[in-house]
Parts: C-alpha cells; structure tokens; sequence
C-alpha cells in the first residue's frame, strides 16, 4: 500500500484532445495564493456564503420580528412625556457673611460624585412619597388610570396602597445627567399628559422643599447642639471662677485687674504683694540715683575752695554779693588813690567790704550745709527704701510657691471662658442665619403638557425592529451554523473536516452532470480533470494504484466522481478498471445503460476471473465492473478474503482500480473496503444540510486506518457563494471560454 504524499501545490497539464487548457490544484501547503484557512481571523466569505445559503431563514426571521413589531406599535397606548429640568450647584448663594453651607459644601473634585447623589435623592423613596402626598394620589384612582394598571380594590391596606403609588412614581420617572453638566433633566411619563407635566413639576418644587427642609433641620439640629454646649460651659465656667475665688480667699491671695504693665504674672493679673514690692522696687532705683547725684554735688563741693564751686558760684545771692563787693574794691581803690588809709571814707569802704566777704561766707558755707543736709537725707531714704524691698521680696517668693495652683486654676477659667465665648458667637450666628433658606437648586425648566405622545414611536419602533430581526437572524444562523456542518465554500473543507481540499466541482445547471463529461470544454469537464491532476501528486509515490470514492450520505456525486475520475486518467493512458461496489443500491450499471447481471457480487461468491465480468467503458482503457445482483448480505461478501484476492487480480492487469463504494454512514461496506485500498477520495456535496453526519463519517473511516487522500466538493455553486470565488476557482475564466468561441 502506497504512502500519501504530503499536500503540495502542482500544476498538473491535462493530457488530452485540449490540453491546451492548464489547470491549478491547490493542496494544503500554506501557500500565499491560497484562500484562508477557517480560524485565521474572521472569515468573510465563508461569512458570505453562510448568509447565501440561509437567506430563506433570515428573511423569516426579519419579516417575522418586523411584523412583530408592527403589531405590537400598534397596540401600545399613547405614552406623554413631560421634561424638567433643574440646575443643582455645589453650594448656594450667601445672604449673610457667617451663613453656613449646610445644602452641598463640596470640592471641587467631589462635584461628580454630589450630582450623583443629587439624582439618588430624586429617585428615592421619601421624595416620591411627598409628591403623592402633595398631589393627592394615594387616595385617587387617577395615577392608576394614567399608568394603565388596576385600582386596589376597597379595604386593601394603606401601607399596600401607599407603597404601590410610590413604585409607580419611581418606576415611570427618569432622571437624566448628562456628563460635564449640572443641568439635570427629569422626566415623567404616563398616559395622561396633565398629570405627566402635574407629576414633573411636584417632583421639582419638592425636590427643592425637601432640600430646604434637610437645611432647616441641620441648622436646627446645630442650635440645639450649641444651646446644650452653651449650658454644660457656662456650668464649667462658674465651677471654675468658685474653685479660684476659694483658692485665693484660703491663700490670701489679691490679685488686681489686668494691666498692659509688665508687672502681670503669668496669669494676666498682678497680685498686690507682687505690685508693692515692684513699686517699692522703683522707688528705691529713684532714691539710689537720686543719692548718687546729690553725692556727686557734696563731693564736688567740699573738696576746694568754697567760691570755686559751681553750685556756689551760680548762686543768685552770692553772684549779686560778689558784684557788690567788686563795686566796693574799685570804690576802695579809687579812694586810697586821693587819700590816706585812715581817711573817714577809705575806712568806710572797707567795713563795707569786710561786711560783703562775710556774708559771702555766709552764704556758700549755708550752701554747703544744705547740700550735706540732702546727701544725708538721700542715703537714709536709699537705705529705708533697700530694706522695704528686701522684705517684699521674701513675701513675693512665698506668694508665687502659693500661686501655682492659682495659675492652673486661673487658665481652666480662660478656658472656659473661650470657650463659652466661642459657642455664644457661634450661637448668634446661626440664630441670625436659621431664618435665611436658600436653595442651591434652580428651575431652568418647568414641565409643559406635552402636546404629543412620545411612545410609540412608529419609526423608532420599525428600526428597532429591523435591527432586532437582523440580530436575532444572525444568531439563528450562527447556531445552525454550529450544529451543522454543511460544506458551503471549499474552505470548509480543511476547517471543518481537516481533509485537503482535491477538487471542486461545479453545479450543473440542469442537475445531470453526466452530459457534461462528454464535453471536455465545460466546467464539469474541466474541474474533474483537474480532480485527477490531483490525485497524480496525491501521495509520495504519485497516484495510488487502488482508489476508493465514498461519500457520508447518498446523492452527493460519487458514482459520477468515480467515473469522470476513471475517464480522465483513462484519457491521459492508463488502464483503468471501474468496480461499482455499492451492492445494496447500485446505480452505475444505469448510468452507462450495462446489464447488470454478472458484476462483483458474481465474483465475490465465485471464483471467476475479474476479466469475466469487465465491461468495456466509453472509452479506450476504461473497463467498467457492475454491482451484479444484489446479494442477501453485501457486508459478508465484501469482508470476505475473496474481495482482497479480486482487487490483487485488478492490480495485476490495469494500471488504476476505483471503486464506487456505498455511503459511509448506516453501512460498514465502505470502511472495510478503505482498509483495502491505496487511497480514499471522500465526495462532499457543497451546501447539503447535515448534523455531524460528515464528521461521523470519517470517525468510522478513520477507524480503518485508511489513507484519506482528501475531499473532492461537488455540486458548488460559485456564484451562490459570492463573485469572489466564481473568478477564484476558475468558473469566469470558463464561461469566457465559452463564449469567446461562441462568438
């Protein structure tokens, strides 16, 4: 038995009357004039020709889904939409400079996330109550008229009820942000256009109470907060004031109100020890320097001569004494020049100036005393005022050791105090603003009664519908498609059924191809002898000695494969004898118009030589075996060693046996025939329905182990499958054949 021959890519001449025409085989070798493989991304045509061969379905389903569609338009009540729209900002308007946020203090990167929040809040549950509430439609049939649905019946609970109108407020409202707006479009819809436009604009005004009201109950809630803090504080602060005036009273403690002198202690308020000894401290510095000066002017004045110093010398009294007596001398002078010394005025003179130098005297030693007076005076002063101070500051240092406790409970004091101070002004804040509400939402637009209904919508509803059908035909031929593994394009082939790909065969107009063989310039003529090119390069030693033509299912082309394979190698020269082993249903026999009454089942239950039974073809080297008669049991026949022994004999005198065996599927004749043979050539009918049946198929076939030298696809139909392939596979380039010898 011959090896297969790895696929390959030839170009194989075909040796006859018109072999002037050269036909391309294409196996599995990869090669970049291939068409793509099934798997190497997405497959358009075989997309192409799915759709083709479905397109009796997806018209069903299309029509079937518009019509659908159409009736279900019609049936829907007229619907009423009516818009709101409303601009939520992050914070709102301040009247007063102290007024709180409390509506949406919220930053910037934050802002997504509260509008958000703001469309939760308008879809919720207490907002959707209020507006019942506020239009009055749990105790009226009106809202249940408007949506269509059944009014509860009398006596039903008021929970029930009320839970029931509030599912439908919630269910029909639709809140719409759009992205990188604050505009937020609120829509209602319901079969009366009144309440629609009634129920938009109840949701806006409450919407924008109801953040009122959560505004109202914060600052509520924030003044009784300060209101109970101011009380707990106050109670602290007077506690504290009782615990420090206790302190000071046991400690004999005085402390003064607060200066802006540096004579405070750490505490704010100077006590009067503190403030004694600071200003006995000052007032020993004063007597010091006052000491230091008038030691300086007593030094100066009793080293010397008394009239050389300067506190004498600027004496008023002494200055006008010194003037007299300097009148006196020159006086003097001028009268001892005219006379003698014991002249009555010369004598005169001078008692006058003795009596001028003495109260001169007088006066700097009176000077001197009262400036010894006042030094001593200053020292005792100094000395008293050193001892005084002395003393305070041994008082003052027991008065701080007293005062550490004093200072502590003096800062819980100004704490409290703060603190009671800060609740107050904050208090007084929020009284100011509690009665100032200003919303951060505004209405942009009201709700209008719309004046058209918004569903159905006619158009819409039809696209929608085409576009559903379209989708919905889609998947059903995608499912079919999985389940049935119908060969539609010829590389299906190698996708679906993992054979090489040995011929295509295209459809005959009229369904009888037959005719066509005669013809060596049509199609079918054409393509079953590149077939047979094929099948010369199919295996490592060239074309098998032994072929077997088998299909899964009937009808599909195999005993015309089988002959047109047996002609076109017959027509290159080769001795070719054609076994027609279908026992059961044989049809070969009446395509050549042979008697059937001797063929292989004849030499299978005698020992006959195979030149017995041979028919001689059409054709030169064509020899033609019928089935016989039909035997009871063709399994047993053709498992028999007598069925080796005939194809060993048909081996011995032709160069090529095929044999037309039965469908592989229901009957084991087929695999055990595979088993016998050089090569199987398997026949698959391009778009025939099936479900598994092609690869149950070759499950069995291969469980023979048989050389499955590849497919050959029958009856395609180029032209159904797309352009592309009819130019591809050669089809145009026939029909230009045609018709330029035609014309």
């Amino acid at each position: 038995m011959s090896e297969r021959k790895e696929p390959n890519l030839s170009i194989q001449p075909i040796n006859d009357a018109h072999d002037h025409h050269a036909t391309v085989e294409f196996h599995d070798t990869g090669d970049s004039e291939r068409p793509p493989a099934g798997g190497e991304g997405i497959n358009f045509r075989y997309i192409v020709a799915a759709v083709r061969s479905n397109l009796k379905l997806i018209g069903v389903t299309v029509a079937g889904v518009f019509a659908l569609t159409i009736l279900i338009t019609l049936l829907q009540t007229p619907r009423y939409t009516a818009l709101a729209s409303i601009q939520i900002n992050n914070q709102s308007d301040r009247v007063l400079k102290q007024q709180d946020d409390t509506a949406a203090d919220t930053a910037a990167a934050d802002t997504e996330r509260f509008l958000k929040t703001q469309v939760e809040i308008l879809h919720s549950r207490s907002l959707a109550l209020r507006v019942a509430q506020k239009l009055d439609l749990i105790n009226s049939p009106r809202l249940y008229v408007a949506q269509g649905v059944r009014v509860p019946v009398a006596g039903t609970p008021d929970n029930t009820v009320e839970q029931r109108v509030v599912g439908l407020l919630r269910d029909n409202l639709e809140v719409t942000l759009p992205r990188d707006s604050r505009v937020v479009s609120l829509a209602y819809v319901s079969n009366d256009p009144k309440l629609s436009a009634d129920i938009s604009n109840a949701y806006v005004n409450e919407f924008i109470k109801s953040d009122l009201q959560r505004k109202f109950s914060s600052s509520a809630y924030a003044r009784d907060f300060l209101a109970n803090q101011l009380t707990e504080t106050k109670q602290r602060l007077e506690e504290s004031e009782r615990d420090l005036n206790g302190y000071s009273r046991e400690a004999g403690l005085i402390h003064m109100a607060a200066t802006n002198d540096s004579s405070v202690n750490q505490n704010g308020a100077p006590s009067v020890t503190t403030s004694t000894l600071l200003q006995l401290n000052q007032a020993a510095n004063d007597a010091k320097s006052k000491r230091i000066a008038i030691e300086s002017r007593w030094n100066a004045i009793s080293s010397g001569s008394l009239l050389s110093a300067s506190e004498i010398v600027s004496n008023a009294a002494i200055t006008q004494l010194l003037i007299q007596k300097a009148q006196l001398e020159s006086a003097l002078a001028e009268d001892r020049a005219r006379h003698l010394s014991d002249y009555p005025t010369v004598r005169s003179k001078l008692d006058q100036l003795e009596s001028v130098n003495h109260q001169i005297q007088y006066a700097a030693n009176s000077i001197r005393s009262a400036i010894k007076n006042e030094y001593t005076a200053a020292s005792s002063t100094e000395r008293d005022l050193l001892a005084q101070v002395s003393l305070m500051k041994a008082e003052t240092m027991s008065e701080q050791d007293r005062s550490v406790r004093y200072g502590l409970l003096a800062r819980e004091v100004d704490t409290n105090r703060q603190v009671y101070d800060g609740l107050l002004q904050r208090f007084k804040e929020l009284n100011a603003s509690a009665g100032i509400s200003i919303s951060n939402i505004t209405v942009v637009d009201g709700a209008l009664v719309p004046l058209r209904p918004s569903a159905p919508a006619p158009l819409k509803n039809l696209a929608v519908g085409l576009i559903v059908g379209m989708v919905l035909a889609i998947l059903v031929v995608a499912i079919k498609d999985q389940f049935d593994d119908s060969i539609r394009i010829p590389e299906d082939v190698e996708s679906k059924l993992g054979l090489a790909l040995l011929g295509v065969i295209p459809k005959h107009a009229k369904g009888d191809p037959t005719s066509e063989l005669d013809d060596p310039k049509s199609a079918i003529a054409e393509a079953y002898n590149s077939l047979c090119g094929s099948l010369l390069y199919s295996t490592r030693n060239g074309l098998p000695q032994t072929l077997l033509v088998t299909s899964a299912q009937p009808s599909e082309g195999k005993t015309t494969t089988s002959t047109a394979i047996g002609r076109g190698l017959a027509r290159m020269g080769k001795s070719v004898i054609l076994f027609d082993a279908d026992l059961r249903r044989p049809t070969l026999h009446r395509a050549i118009d042979y008697d059937n009454a001797r063929g292989l089942s004849s030499l299978l239950v005698t020992q006959d030589s195979v030149l017995s039974v041979v028919h001689e073809g059409a054709m030169h080297n064509l020899s033609i075996v019928t089935s016989g008669p039909i035997p009871p049991s063709p399994t047993e026949l053709l498992s028999s060693p007598r069925m080796k022994a005939i194809l060993d004999e048909a081996r011995q005198n032709f160069d090529v046996v095929i044999i037309d065996s039965p469908p592989v599927l229901g009957l084991a004749d087929a695999p055990l025939l595979s088993a016998l043979v050089d090569g199987v050539v398997f026949v698959v009918e391009a778009d025939r329905s099936r479900r598994g049946s092609l690869r149950g198929a070759l499950r069995r076939l291969r469980a023979m182990r048989p050389v499955i030298l590849g497919a050959t696809l029958t009856k395609f139909d180029p032209l159904r499958s797309g352009n592309r392939y009819s130019s591809y596979y050669g089809y145009e380039y026939y029909q230009y054949s045609y018709k330029a010898e035609g014309g």
